[in-house]
């Protein structure tokens, strides 16, 4: 078995995807996460019993390397129901999949906000999606999710009261000046598979893979930081705040501008798209929505969506409270108080639901992530890094390599320990990728 050493630096999602599959090859492997716990981006912790992420997020079952990587079951999800509820001043109406959601097709057929022509052309545009791979998607010809939709003849109303809001919560652009690439892929994801979140939170995401990392042999450090790396004539040596390794190879899986430090390399995109998300308790018996669909803002960008987090996933809240959370999208929210934002969500609730006292409304936590995505406008997937950008024995392993989603991140760090082992090859890896690919 191949004993060649690799040093990962960074313990997100796709540092241990690369971690794991090169220590299931028998590299020896040792990992370095400068924070306490392992995760990234994708972190949960606990306040007064109620689970809260890092940032509103969320698990799309039919991502290939969600499917590839993850133990889906063992994560114990809880289902967003298809489609959302589009919400202005007393006013809320359901848009949704008929397919996937026929308990709300009639709604859906009467919803106003959307015409039916635009409803015909989802349908058709579903069918398109469906039919193409996501290398066809992410190598075809570029332009913005706007002038995409409006090329396929979509109208501005069905554009701005239903698209920019609910493609704003997954570009973290309301503008939608973002790729169509990005667009086709989750449009299809979202076709094809089921939107969820973990009962003890996303965090738990990278605790199995942390765990699956671990059982593989991977030695994992936390609280170190990696200074510098420098190649050599027999490998590299990665300095340490407190000491010095050599290996024959190093995987860099840092966030961006450290990576671009690390590597050298200046094609990783450094341009951030942020959010601010807001949690807030409210006693179960004074929460009116029932409903376990998104809420999109028709309206506003404060706050651009609301999620009914403890009527999807109960577990994320105690016994006789409810979870919810606001998500900012707009670059100011990142400068306003905690206070303010709170009584904008109280504001835009209360015209949603005029019926129902927000007063009992209480803030839990407030958390800004002002890189939560790089950003991504037309042609930017043809500028990205190859794993194997660095020069010498060093590779790249983050969604900056592919685009920007947990499927990205996941993907690339298979690609990394790929690379890797084919400048180092081993002679197990054919069996491992022939028992753990699906068909």
């Amino acid at each position: 078995m191949n004993e060649s050493s690799v040093v990962v630096i960074g313990g997100g999602l796709a540092g241990l995807v690369a971690a794991r599959r090169l220590a299931v090859q028998g590299y020896q492997v040792m990992l370095f996460e400068q924070r306490s716990s392992l995760g990234g981006r994708v972190r949960s912790h606990t306040v007064d019993g109620f689970t809260l992420d890092e940032g509103f997020q969320v698990l799309f079952t039919s991502y290939p390397a969600v499917q590839r990587e993850l133990e889906t079951e063992a994560l114990q999800l809880r289902y967003f129901t298809p489609g959302a509820i589009i919400a202005r001043p007393n006013s809320r109406s359901v848009l949704a999949d008929p397919l996937r959601d026929p308990r709300s097709a009639l709604a859906s057929i009467q919803n106003d906000e959307v015409t039916f022509t635009d409803k015909l052309r989802t349908l058709l545009l579903r069918q398109h999606v469906e039919s193409r791979s996501e290398t066809e998607i992410f190598e075809s010809p570029d332009k913005s999710i706007r002038e995409y939709l409006r090329s396929w003849g979509f109208s501005k109303q069905y554009i701005n009261n239903f698209i920019s809001p609910f493609y704003g919560g997954i570009t973290l652009d309301r503008t939608l000046s973002t790729s169509k690439r990005v667009f086709e892929y989750t449009f299809k994801s979202l076709a094809t598979g089921r939107t969820a979140i973990p009962a003890a939170g996303m965090g738990t995401i990278a605790k199995q893979l942390e765990s699956r990392a671990r059982t593989a042999g991977v030695s994992i450090v936390t609280n170190r930081s990696v200074e510098s790396i420098h190649r050599t004539n027999s490998g590299v040596d990665i300095e340490t705040e407190n000491d010095s390794i050599s290996a024959d190879a190093g995987v860099i899986a840092t966030d961006p501008k450290e990576a671009t430090r690390l590597s050298g390399v200046t094609s990783i995109p450094t341009d951030a798209r942020g959010s601010v998300t807001q949690y807030y308790r409210l006693p179960f018996d004074k929460n009116p929505i029932s409903s376990t669909k998104l809420l999109l803002n028709a309206e506003s960008a404060s706050p651009n969506t609301i999620a009914p987090l403890s009527s999807v996933a109960p577990e994320y809240a105690p016994p006789g409270e409810s979870l919810l959370s606001a998500t900012f999208i707009h670059e100011s929210a990142q400068h306003r108080s905690p206070d303010r934002l709170a009584e904008e969500t109280r504001e835009t609730l209360s015209a949603w639901y005029p019926d129902t006292s927000w007063a009992d409304l209480e803030v839990v936590e407030t958390t800004a992530v002002p890189f939560a995505q790089f950003a991504q406008p037309p042609g930017i997937h043809n500028q990205l890094p190859d794993v194997d950008a660095p020069d010498g024995p060093l590779y790249l392993a983050g969604d900056y390599t592919t685009w920007s989603a947990i499927q990205g991140a996941l993907r690339s760090g298979r690609e990394a320990a790929g690379a890797v082992h084919r400048d180092f090859p081993s002679s197990v890896w054919t069996i491992l990728d022939n028992s753990i690919e699906p068909s």
